[in-house]
């Protein structure tokens, strides 16, 4: 698996006047890579996230998969949202069947994906119960296997657990890493939560509610499971924690414009 982003660029027309959401970023990402794109709502993550999609065109440069162009959805890329998306009609064992079928994956092969990805969310026993009758970590990890389902090369994540509290937040962070250990599919994940990106992710990325300019591409060297007491990850959130505060100065470009590149 080769991703790679090359000089990306995104631009809204609105009554007139050109906003630039994304402007010029680039980057690569590695087969079994768990990578964050970190910064405040606005920053054009979730913008640059819809177009690693294919739901909707990159107004400049290009996203390559494997060295295809992407210009829509495709099964190659799982996508799963912040409210989990689960479709309300369907039961768990047919949310998860739904991307198998799509792909006319033949029955003998389904029926084995589905008990594999029941076994690995720990959901065996509630195949048959609807999204309405699951706690928030049922819905979190079928929303996971289900976007697995299809075996996509790349898994994307809009902020999966922003709709829950503190405390169920970081329970959820340690099933998802769990979940994402016994698969190690390459996954990119949006996020504004400094912790939740250090515990998840083999790399950072962090970008500016400037045009989304890369501010920083930060590596992750910690081991698995994370102590999120431990000295080098307090060592890490701190170094990140001091790339958005560098973002609060404010520069100046070429022809002398002052611009905010604020993350707060």
């Amino acid at each position: 698996m080769n991703l790679s982003v090359e000089n990306l660029s995104k631009v809204y027309l609105n009554e007139g006047n050109v906003h630039t959401v994304l402007s010029g970023v680039s980057f690569t990402v590695q087969e079994g890579q768990f990578l964050t794109l970190l910064g405040p709502s606005g920053c054009g993550k979730t913008t640059l996230l819809t177009i690693l999609a294919g739901f909707q065109d990159a107004s400049g440069g290009s996203v390559l998969l494997n060295g295809k162009k992407v210009i829509k959805p495709g099964p190659d890329r799982g996508f799963v949202f912040q409210n989990y998306a689960l479709f309300p009609w369907m039961t768990v064992q047919d949310n998860i069947l739904y991307p198998m079928k799509r792909r006319k994956m033949p029955r003998q092969q389904r029926e084995q994906r589905l008990k594999e990805l029941l076994e690995m969310a720990q959901l065996e026993g509630k195949e048959r119960l609807y999204p309405h009758q699951l706690s928030g970590g049922m819905k979190q990890r079928t929303a996971f296997v289900r976007a697995l389902a299809g075996s996509p090369e790349v898994l994307l994540m809009d902020e999966p657990l922003g709709a829950v509290d503190f405390q169920m937040r970081q329970i959820l962070q340690e099933e998802l890493e769990s979940l994402w250990l016994k698969d190690k599919t390459t996954v990119i994940m949006v996020t504004h939560d400094v912790d939740e990106a250090i515990y998840l992710s083999d790399r950072v990325i962090v970008m500016s509610s400037w045009e989304g300019i890369i501010l920083e591409d930060l590596e992750i060297k910690l081991g698995r499971p994370r102590n999120r007491n431990g000295e080098k990850y307090l060592r890490h959130k701190e170094n990140l924690m001091n790339v958005l505060r560098k973002a609060l100065v404010k520069e100046s470009d070429a022809s002398g414009k002052e611009r905010e590149l604020c993350l707060a």
